[in-house]
């Protein structure tokens, strides 16, 4: 029977690989898109990336804890889940401006 802790870890290591394969979109259009307007994709981008990393170090964390101790790491990685969709939603509205000018 898979655990509380388990069944988190794997909703939030899907969710990661999703906005991995997020970031790897934006990196095509930045690709595509003029030099000033690549700059600032590059510069979003890098946003995205680093609160990936961010969200891969808690999974770390949260592997590492004990059955009892990750509940009170959880708390704190609602809040990094919470602001990095917050993030990535902001960036991909960014993107989509960008394409309808």
């Amino acid at each position: 029977m898979e655990s509380k802790r388990e069944y988190y870890l794997k909703k939030i290591e899907a969710q990661l690989e999703e906005w991995n394969a997020d970031i790897d979109k934006l990196k095509a259009k930045a690709g595509n898109a003029k030099a000033e307007a690549k700059e600032k994709y590059q510069e979003q981008i890098d946003r995205l990336e680093k609160k990936l990393e961010e969200g891969r170090s808690k999974v770390s964390e949260i592997k590492e804890s004990t059955e009892e101790a990750w509940e009170a790491i959880k708390d704190g990685a609602d809040s990094i889940w919470d602001t990095m969709k917050a993030t990535f939603a902001d960036v991909k509205e960014k993107f989509r401006d960008k394409d309808n000018d």
